[in-house]
């Protein structure tokens, strides 16, 4: 399954960020890489589709292309982060339904900028597959069509890559910018890529 922003259009002749995930989607899809694909504007679109969309289903993996920060997803203008994973959450419900229909080979694929990087990012991978149960991917690096600093944790597991990963200004625990991907950076891969390189 895929999930996009889709609040990020361009204007008719300058296409915006969603225009280019939403052809993506296509791609992938014609490619049999994703079966299902939404694009939201919120968090409680997003978490509600997922758990409502065939709920007899086993989920396999979900993406996400958006825009992230150092230990959180955005969805227009409203973030994800460990905050939001708490058992008191306004998500738990739905998280909880997601949670069930995924496996230990479940995959939580988040293809957005520097969401994994510095120590937000660290914490935030593991509080991600406690909480899902499953294995989670994400970026330390600003994402394009290259896409540098993938790595994946799975549940229990501590991040293998170091805090400062991808950071260009400040420090782990109070980052500023992060570097963008290159072709020669760590675990770089395309946006083209449908698959994680193992020991990633």
């Amino acid at each position: 399954m895929l999930v996009y922003d889709e609040t990020c259009s361009g204007a008719p002749l300058s296409p915006g960020l969603s225009d280019v995930w939403l052809a993506g989607s296509w791609l992938y899809r014609a490619l049999g890489r994703i079966d299902r694909v939404r694009g939201v504007s919120s968090w409680g679109e997003a978490l509600g589709w997922l758990s409502e969309i065939e709920p007899d289903r086993p989920i396999g993996e979900v993406q996400y292309w958006g825009h992230g920060k150092w230990g959180q997803l955005l969805a227009d203008r409203e973030l994800l982060d460990r905050r939001a994973l708490a058992p008191d959450s306004i998500y738990a419900g739905q998280i909880a339904a997601i949670r069930e229909r995924l496996s230990a080979d479940s995959l939580l694929w988040f293809r957005t900028c520097e969401t994994f990087g510095a120590a937000a990012g660290h914490d935030f991978a593991r509080a991600v597959t406690d909480t899902f149960g499953c294995d989670a991917a994400g970026h330390t690096y600003i994402i394009q069509y290259w896409q540098s600093g993938l790595h994946r944790l799975r549940p229990g597991a501590t991040p293998h890559w170091p805090a400062d990963e991808g950071l260009l200004r400040g420090s782990v625990d109070a980052p500023e910018r992060a570097r963008q991907s290159t072709p020669m950076a760590p675990n770089t891969v395309t946006c083209l890529a449908g698959e994680i390189p193992a020991g990633y």
